[in-house]
């Protein structure tokens, strides 16, 4: 019940309004305060759930089994080349190929003739047969120089056969090079850029048989991931129930799923396409820094992190300058002349202050962390060893 006998009330104060103006009043209030939670609550799920931006479609963590490409192989000859073809005499194999080729054309050489050629090269031309590839259908070759051929520009490959592991024929490859190098050399001078031992021929195969296609056993398929992981299988198996329907797929091990496909080949067609773009979010990865030891790159995942450690490490170089010295006799002296080197020897060794290396929980504390001590790539190989010995480095080293 309204009150309005209050002297202490203000006019115009929530209390000293009309009762319909503060019932009106505190609805406007409750309404703004009930839908400010509920936006300030929309933020904070929108922040807590992780968003897709790290989902990746499982076509790019994982593959089906026996859906694969089958590498070829072949050996033939590249004719057509300017004087940069095999020396036939350190070649035998290519003169032998040529003949063997001209016999079959219906041409015989006089026995006991060696060829001298320059334009013809003796090569390996490799291809890959995709999966569900049919007769008519073309590749890609690469054509690989294997005698002492200067260069494979301008050539062309004879019909060559494509062999798979089985010893079958698969493919035939004939075309012209297409090679992405340059070069010239005069006089013992010799420039290059690229390389002209190898040259690729776009289309230049053409599948003559084809591969049996994969049939599934008993309606499965094996979902087959590139990484180890079971965290990411577990994922993986969630996210093909939740779109396919439950029971659909299984966790093997940490690397194969099997996966329940329909029976009717066009019905499977359309069950793997989808199954190809469901969005996954892959568990984290483990952490891993590699060690490149022929070129000194150094790689680390997001995962590496730093424990607190102190660091010294110097350089030592000995440099070692030799100079022949000639002692000359006294004139009619009958003495010789004397070539006598004479060596010197420096050390040189860098400063090697302790430097402290804070605990750092992300790669950009890390990264920042390693280059105040102003290493090299290869001292910093060295000193990332001798961290994970000591147990400051949270991370595998793996060294390729």
């Amino acid at each position: 019940m309204f009150l309005p006998s209050m002297p202490f009330q203000k006019p115009g104060s929530l209390l000293g309004n009309p009762p319909g103006l503060r019932s009106r009043s505190g609805r406007a209030v409750s309404f703004a305060c009930l839908v400010f939670g509920l936006m300030f609550g929309l933020f904070l799920s929108l922040s807590l759930v992780p968003g897709d931006a790290h989902a990746e479609r499982l076509k790019n963590l994982a593959t089906f089994q026996g859906v694969r490409d089958n590498p070829l192989v072949g050996y033939g000859l590249v004719v057509g080349l300017d004087n940069t073809g095999d020396q036939t005499m350190q070649t035998p194999f290519t003169t032998q190929s040529l003949q063997n080729m001209l016999s079959q054309l219906g041409i015989t050489l006089p026995a006991g003739k060696n060829m001298q050629l320059k334009n013809v090269a003796a090569v390996m031309v490799t291809a890959s047969l995709p999966a569900y590839a049919q007769p008519g259908s073309t590749l890609d070759v690469v054509v690989s120089s294997m005698g002492n051929a200067k260069s494979l520009r301008g050539g062309t490959l004879l019909m060559t056969p494509l062999k798979g592991v089985d010893g079958q024929v698969y493919a035939i490859a004939q075309g012209n090079m297409l090679v992405g190098g340059a070069g010239a050399s005069a006089n013992g001078s010799k420039v290059q850029i690229n390389q002209l031992a190898v040259g690729r021929i776009a289309n230049g195969g053409i599948v003559e048989r084809a591969v049996p296609a994969f049939q599934p056993e008993g309606g499965f398929m094996n979902l087959e991931l590139k990484d180890t992981d079971f965290g990411t299988a577990e994922r993986v198996v969630e996210a093909i129930n939740r779109h396919m329907g439950p029971g659909t797929a299984a966790a093997m091990d940490g690397r194969v799923v099997q996966v329940r496909t329909p029976q009717a080949p066009s019905a499977r067609v359309g069950f793997m396409a989808r199954v190809e773009n469901i969005d996954v979010t892959p568990a984290k990865a483990a952490a891993k820094v590699i060690l490149n030891a022929r070129t000194g790159s150094i790689v680390m995942n997001q995962a590496v992190t730093v424990e607190d450690c102190a660091i010294a490490h110097g350089n030592l170089s000995v440099v070692i300058n030799t100079q022949p010295v000639i002692s000359q006799p006294a004139p009619f002296s009958q003495g010789q002349t004397v070539v006598a080197p004479v060596s010197q020897i420096d050390m040189k060794q860098g400063g090697g202050s302790l430097q402290i290396v804070k605990a750092g929980a992300s790669l950009a504390a890390v990264v920042k962390g390693l280059n105040a001590l102003g290493a090299t790539p290869a001292d910093l190989q060295t000193i990332l060893e001798a961290m994970r010995a000591a147990g400051a480095l949270r991370a595998e080293l793996e060294i390729i």
